[in-house]
């Protein structure tokens, strides 16, 4: 049994499903939040580890140049995509952190010191890049780190504090936000809090601000709890439902004006009438309102986002995303992994942008500045662990595609890549109890397609898929793993089986198991 580590590592995304059940008891936390950064640097068996927050996943190519120069200087020449599109440096020497420091200042990636932690901002990676219509969610990411940056009180927000721009496509609004801006069909943006199906209503010239606004609120509600809550979903129930009221009188009192909606769910949905009939305007349980955000359903069924034809679900009209030319990759039958699907996406200015995807979401130095050089505006990296390379030439986009392919990266549907994600596992990792990284990459030739997969060391479930159905394999020691389908009421009972071809069988038949079958 290999000995704990001190900290967690990889927690940037959300708690483990026990943690998620017993979310209505409000953890009390008795520490501080020790979530790594930039310059709180983590130490993992296999070095330092640095986590680069990127508001919307913008990097511009110098940026990520920049990371490529630090990757190699100072790491071990890789750079790990998060579940939030963050950027991860691993295998970093103990004694690199001033110069790690001083390379991000020089690339403009640490416009505050004392907010490096709370810029997590996630958005609909394809807003504007695609030919659906979308709010411009780019620049609500814009305006909303620079107010959290310039927010003293901003600072004293947990690491894991996120905030989720959704363009109205649903992509982002399934990831489990803290705030949620979700534009909608008449224009205005709803605010979201927590796992909360209502909101209030904005417009989008208020929508940044009173995200900035919420996140505030929901300090001065953790404080008056007592709980040392990191998370809305962590509040105690009496906490959160409270929680979107003072968030209301709040915006009032900044002079922002709120319309209540009793239901801010699905993309391209109805806005809704405003506020609801003879029912008092405030959150909370009641009749024609949805949960208060203190609660948190056992399960959210996903948006697809576009390009995703997932036919037991609704969701918005697909997005065009093509498969290269030439190239092998027809999508395979079942679900689709959520996020923008590999591939060929057409851009209304007559571009051409790509969506690629990291094995396992790493890449190598060199395969990094591979995307940079043939991308002509900033990539996006998004929360499924991809990049969006805009601004290719439709002639070139094909060739370019392939050269990706050749290079390792996941360019289409078909590739037995797609949807397969794990945690650090061992070696680097201390409370792993496998190397589940090279179990995933031998079960992969065994079968793919179908549900995603998430492979975990331990039962953290580290950077584990949000939202929606999926495959959770979780290492349980002496090469044996617990192999579920995540997002079925009620869950479906673990089945123990050995590492080896029996493993990456089961794991098969689970990803392409039906809607209302169990894995029994």
């Amino acid at each position: 049994m290999p000995p704990t580590s001190p900290t967690p590592v990889n927690r940037d995304e959300a708690p483990p499903r026990a943690a998620v059940r017993e979310s209505a008891r409000a953890p009390l936390r008795e520490r501080g939040d020790a979530c790594p950064g930039a310059l709180r640097l983590h130490t993992a068996d296999d070095g330092r580890l640095a986590r680069l927050r990127l508001p919307a996943g913008l990097l511009t190519i110098r940026q990520a140049e920049a990371l490529a120069d630090a990757a190699e200087r100072l790491g071990d020449g890789h750079l790990d995509l998060t579940s939030r599109g963050n950027v991860q440096l691993r295998g970093l020497g103990g004694s690199c952190g001033a110069e790690l420091a001083g390379l991000l200042h020089e690339a403009g990636l640490l416009p505050s010191e004392s907010h490096e932690r709370v810029r997590n901002i996630v958005a609909s990676p394809l807003a504007g890049l695609d030919e659906l219509p979308s709010a411009d969610v780019q620049l609500w990411a814009r305006e909303l780190d620079g107010l959290l940056c310039a927010s003293p009180r901003a600072a004293a927000l947990s690491g894991r504090f996120l905030f989720a721009l959704d363009d109205g496509r649903g992509d982002v609004a399934g990831l489990g936000a803290d705030v949620t801006l979700l534009a909608r069909g008449d224009g205005s943006v709803v605010v979201r809090i927590g796992a909360n199906g209502s909101g209030l209503r904005v417009t989008p010239e208020d929508a940044p601000r009173a995200a900035l606004l919420a996140g505030e609120t929901f300090l001065t509600v953790a404080e008056a709890s007592g709980s040392g809550a990191w998370r809305v979903r962590e509040l105690p129930a009496e906490y959160g439902r409270e929680l979107e009221a003072a968030v209301r009188a709040g915006l009032t009192d900044a002079g922002i004006g709120t319309e209540y909606v009793a239901e801010a769910a699905g993309p391209g949905a109805d806005p809704g009438p405003g506020p609801v009939p003879g029912a008092d305007p405030g959150p909370g349980p009641g009749p024609g309102r949805g949960p208060g955000p203190g609660s948190r359903p056992e399960q959210e069924l996903p948006v697809p986002s576009p390009g995703l034809p997932i036919p037991v679900l609704p969701g918005p009209v697909p997005s065009p995303v093509l498969a290269s030319p030439g190239l092998p990759s027809p999508v395979p039958p079942g679900p689709v992994p959520p996020g923008p699907v590999p591939g060929l996406v057409p851009s209304p200015d007559g571009t051409t942008a790509l969506s690629v995807h990291a094995r396992l979401g790493r890449l190598t130095a060199a395969q990094w500045r591979l995307l940079a050089a043939a991308a002509n505006g900033p990539l996006r990296v998004t929360p499924w662990r991809g990049v969006i390379v805009p601004g290719v030439a439709p002639a070139a986009a094909g060739a370019t595609l392939d050269r990706l392919r050749t290079a390792g990266l996941i360019t289409g549907p078909g590739s037995p890549w797609h949807g397969v994600g794990a945690c650090t596992g061992r070696p680097g990792c201390a409370k792993a109890l496998a190397d589940v990284r090279s179990d995933a990459a031998a079960a992969v030739s065994r079968g793919s397609g179908g549900l995603p997969v998430h492979w975990s060391g331990c039962a953290r479930r580290c950077g584990h898929p949000q939202g929606g159905r999926w495959v959770d394999v979780v290492a349980t020691g002496e090469g044996r793993y617990d192999i579920s389908v995540q997002g079925e009421a009620p869950d479906t009972t673990p089945n123990a089986t050995t590492t080896g071809p029996e493993l990456a069988d089961a794991v098969a038949a689970a990803r392409t198991t039906p809607l209302t079958s169990s894995t029994r």
